[in-house]
């Protein structure tokens, strides 16, 4: 918004009448005293008079415009509503520099811990590790709020250039109560500069009505960040630590909300980051914590896509009742039952590899000085496919890795069947095989019957059509992969007008298909009761693996697995937590099949705020009153029983001479009874004291700090706890536990069948999942909590 020719002469104007207020002022100190008291008479009745008498002694000196502060923000669509949140400080001031020096060129700025990339000129922002449409960024300085609204939202960028304009002059000109009228039919006036309102357009309006009703309710008007509530950060630390990747279960939604793994890992990010900010404070302080990465692995899409068509197929024999229910079971359960299918299961594998490895590069090129360690965290279903990939992992060098991930596969021409026979160790097998004109080609078509017939024991035989069956299968996919391949490369050269980022989704890191041949359901892999398929390699050795909701262990007693060596443990990845809400209904024990002779409790997560939770606590006070009740009630009638059951011996004459032995005895039996109803009474006040003290305990502990008696109850609980963590449960997890419970809230313990389906859902936002993955993060890297 241009000033106006009129708004410029008064500009002029200004500086004239600033000579004359100074030469009427000085000329104003002549005159008689009364005039200054009729000066406030003059103002109230005049309230619209600019004399240079009124300004002099009514008003202050006013203050220079000064250019409004601008801050960037960015669009979300929220659950209901739509929002517009800030950038953080850091980064608004990097897109605002960016800004100003870009002239007419396009500019791209990394934000959001480098996962966002914003597009300056066009004001987009995209998302550099997953698929997700562009959003809108804007440069802001002015903002509104509605009657119903919760927070203030901005205006548009040439909205907010004319309010500024409006602004500037009224400040300038000292002229207030202007009114802006848009062509959209909208109103603003400027009262003062505290009260700025918007009146929206109104359906019919009457000529004669000189200002916007009331009765539409205007909108508050702000101008500048400084003067809206709004909570802006100061920025993420730039050093990464740890990388995690996260695996979702079943299911497009990974919680109650409906929310994609994107959007949930985004929260537990911002989780982590404030838990970083709270417990090691002090280590960020001294540059020793930076911050720990997360980022989503989706399979789901690329199982239910255009490319397996197996939504297509499903849905012509789904039934037309219960649609809604339908859908759900064909999007969410299904998934289980894909699965345990050999052609979905080496998709949903093949998708969750070539993700990962895709994710790693990316970020290793974002990021390439960081020379951190990498975990991995998997969700119900994500759990177990990790955990059949983690087993199936080859540990070699990075050589060996490097020619896995290309896909080199070994040539069966340069194979024969003595060569075979060789690397397996059973060559004293080959003349019998020779004797029958068998080659590798006529051995993969023979059953294990064929080759009992020739005298090969169960051993050999197992072996031999183990490594038969997987080279064949990795012939029948080495095809596929191969087309899958060359179609990547042909179809990244005609894609050159992309986002930074997204060739790297479609070229070099195109997710393979899968093809897979003939499988024999009679074929265990990994003695494991998992069928057939070839499990690729990851591009890294993980550190840890985390489960959530984990249902690990079912799948293995179902799969025929009854226990899990003491010695056995992931070739290339170290760690191993199983973690779970006790009312989770997915959720397994792993520990029960390592050392299913020791009943071990599982491990107590701590809250993040570093205790028990109020009712857990509560619940533990009751449990052992009743303990005490239950044993003192018990040892009474215990006593009474045999006092009452107790045989009377007969007595034989006493003599005279004898009296004063009876006499002893008889005062022996009676100091026994007393000092034993001594003792009981003793017991009993004690039993009733605890009980009386108790309040009174547990306020001094939850409101008065640290007290004796809570001392003294974490004194008895944590020698029980270091006692269960000391013992060695295998090597699944180094030795140390491996399955660990969380705290259920004071709700969640009213009814657990109510919460049972968001206690599965809930390791999303829990900070005592977050804090628990943090401390075992850097434990490694020794670096301790607050």
């Amino acid at each position: 918004m241009s000033l106006s020719p009129v708004d410029q002469g008064r500009l002029s104007q200004t500086a004239k009448d600033e000579d004359q207020l100074n030469s009427s002022g000085q000329a104003a100190t002549a005159e008689n005293t009364h005039v200054d008291q009729v000066l406030p008479v003059v103002d109230k009745a005049s309230p619209g008079s600019t004399s240079s008498f009124e300004m002099l002694d009514m008003e202050p000196v006013r203050p220079p415009y000064q250019k409004v502060q601008p801050h960037w923000f960015f669009y979300k669509q929220g659950d209901d509503n739509v929002l517009w949140l800030p950038f953080s400080r850091e980064d608004s001031d990097k897109l605002e520099n960016a800004d100003n020096a870009r002239g007419n060129e396009e500019v791209v700025v990394a934000v959001e811990g480098e996962r966002y990339d914003v597009h300056v000129k066009e004001r987009k922002r995209y998302p550099v590790y997953w698929e997700q449409a562009p959003t809108e960024v804007r440069r802001c300085t002015w903002f509104f709020k509605g009657d119903k609204d919760l927070r203030f939202m901005p205006y548009s960028e040439d909205f907010s250039n004319s309010l500024e304009d409006a602004y500037m002059i009224a400040v300038t000109l000292d002229e207030w109560k202007r009114k802006l009228d848009f062509p959209t039919g909208e109103t603003v006036i400027l009262h003062n500069p505290k009260l700025i309102m918007h009146y929206q357009p109104l359906g019919f309006q009457e000529d004669w009505v000189s200002s916007p009703s009331e009765n539409t309710r205007p909108r508050t008007v702000k101008r500048g960040i400084n003067n809206i509530p709004v909570e802006i950060h100061d920025g993420e630390p730039e050093k990464v630590d740890h990388l995690v990747f996260m695996v979702h279960g079943i299911g497009p939604a990974c919680d109650l909300r409906f929310r994609s793994i994107i959007q949930c890992v985004n929260d537990f990010r911002s989780v982590s980051l404030s838990l970083l900010a709270s417990h090691y404070k002090n280590a960020q302080s001294e540059g020793k914590v930076g911050k720990v990465e997360f980022l989503p692995v989706n399979w789901h899409s690329a199982l239910h896509g255009d490319a397996t068509g197996v939504d297509e197929d499903i849905h012509r024999i789904t039934l037309p009742s219960i649609s809604r229910l339908r859908h759900f079971t064909n999007d969410t359960l299904l998934d289980l039952f894909f699965y345990n299918s050999p052609t979905y299961c080496q998709t949903i594998v093949d998708t969750v590899a070539s993700e990962i490895n895709r994710l790693h590069t990316l970020f290793k090129k974002r990021h390439p000085k960081f020379k951190g360690e990498i975990s991995v965290v998997g969700h119900s279903l994500g759990s177990l496919i990790l955990f059949d990939m983690l087993t199936n992992q080859r540990s070699g060098s990075e050589s060996a890795r490097e020619e896995v991930l290309s896909d080199d596969l070994c040539d069966p021409e340069h194979d024969t069947l003595e060569q075979t026979l060789t690397r397996l160790g059973l060559q004293q097998y080959s003349p019998t095989l020779k004797a029958e004109n068998l080659d590798l080609e006529s051995l993969a078509l023979c059953q294990e019957n064929d080759l009992k017939d020739l005298g090969i024991p169960l051993g050999p035989r197992k072996k031999i059509l183990k490594y038969v069956r997987r080279k064949c299968f990795s012939e029948d996919n080495k095809a596929g992969r191969l087309a899958s391949v060359l179609e990547g490369s042909l179809g990244s050269e005609g894609n050159a007008n992309q986002s930074p980022g997204s060739a790297v989704k479609k070229g070099q890191f195109l997710r393979t298909q899968s093809i897979t041949g003939a499988v024999d359901y009679e074929y265990f892999n990994m003695g494991i009761g998992q069928v057939s398929i070839d499990y690729p390699q990851l591009a890294f050795q993980p550190q840890t693996f985390f489960a959530f909701g984990s249902p690990i262990g079912m799948f293995l007693t179902v799969r025929g697995l009854k226990r899990i060596d003491l010695n056995y443990s992931f070739p290339t990845c170290e760690s191993f937590y199983n973690i779970y809400h006790p009312f989770d209904p997915v959720a397994y024990r792993i520990e029960p099949m390592i050392i299913p002779e020791v009943d071990l409790e599982p491990m107590l997560i701590p809250h993040h705020k570093g205790r028990k939770r109020m009712h857990l606590e509560l619940k533990d006070s009751f449990t052992r009153m009743s303990i005490d009740l239950k044993n003192n009630v018990l040892g009474s009638l215990r006593t009474a029983w045999q006092s009452l059951s107790r045989p009377v011996a007969a007595l034989p004459p006493v003599d005279e001479g004898k009296t004063t032995t009876e006499g002893t005895l008889q005062e022996t039996q009676a100091l026994a009874a007393v000092c034993a109803s001594g003792q009981r009474e003793e017991k009993s006040g004690d039993f009733w004291t605890k009980i009386l003290e108790w309040p009174r305990a547990l306020h001094r502990h939850y409101f008065q700090g640290e007290s004796e008696e809570a001392e003294s109850s974490v004194s008895t609980e944590q020698p029980q706890q270091a006692e269960q963590a000391q013992i060695k449960v295998g090597m699944l997890n180094g030795g140390r536990r491996i399955d660990f419970v969380l705290q259920e809230k004071p709700i969640e313990s009213f009814n657990e069948y109510l919460f049972a389906i968001q206690s599965h859902l809930c390791y999303w936002e829990s900070e005592d999942t977050a804090l628990l993955l943090l401390k075992e993060i850097y434990d490694k890297l020794d670096v301790t909590l607050d």
